[in-house]
């Protein structure tokens, strides 16, 4: 039931009207007064994204193939018949496994990624991509605890075998010379 009081007249509804509008005018205010606060961190998102895309392909993609082609066949080189061997065989199998998971995984987020680079909406898979850091971090802490320190000691027992890996290492990263035409 409602009262004469509660129902406005038509002489105070137009200024009902300026009461709302001043309301929502305000309310989109308050979202603007926030906004200051929200540009570093988009700011910091767009430049962790930038700096991660380039990094990715050109640190890590490296670092993979650089594993591959020289530091896992020399060490399965020079490891010794039997035990050892086998040992660095299914090491290298599961590093390798492991580059393979991160570098798909890598690239179901790079699409993303590049939006976020560029200000844009994403619909970035925030499980993933803790997925991807998590799962790193542990495919590291393994190599670091357990593959380096054996590959230190086959290595390490002929001079010869761990400099022809610095070799072969600088090699493949030494910048080729431009043919004179």
């Amino acid at each position: 039931m409602s009262t004469v009081a509660d129902t406005p007249t038509t002489d105070d509804a137009p200024l009902t009207n300026f009461t709302q509008c001043h309301a929502g005018i305000v309310r989109r205010l308050r979202a603007l007064d926030e906004l200051p606060g929200l540009l570093a961190p988009a700011a910091r998102a767009r430049s962790i994204a930038e700096q991660s895309l380039a990094f990715f392909r050109e640190a890590i993609f490296e670092h993979h193939l650089d594993e591959e082609r020289e530091l896992f066949p020399a060490v399965l080189a020079s490891a010794q018949p039997g035990e050892e061997r086998a040992q660095v065989q299914a090491m290298v199998e599961r590093l390798t496994s492991q580059h393979r998971t991160l570098e798909a995984l890598w690239r179901s987020l790079e699409k993303d990624l590049r939006r976020v680079a560029k200000g844009q909406d994403s619909d970035l898979e925030i499980a993933d991509l803790h997925r991807l850091v998590s799962e790193y971090q542990a495919h590291a802490g393994f190599e670091e605890s357990s593959f380096l320190p054996l590959a230190e000691t086959i290595l390490g027992r002929n001079g010869n075998h761990m400099a022809a890996l610095g070799l072969s290492l600088h090699m493949r990263h030494a910048p080729q010379p431009v043919p004179y035409i």
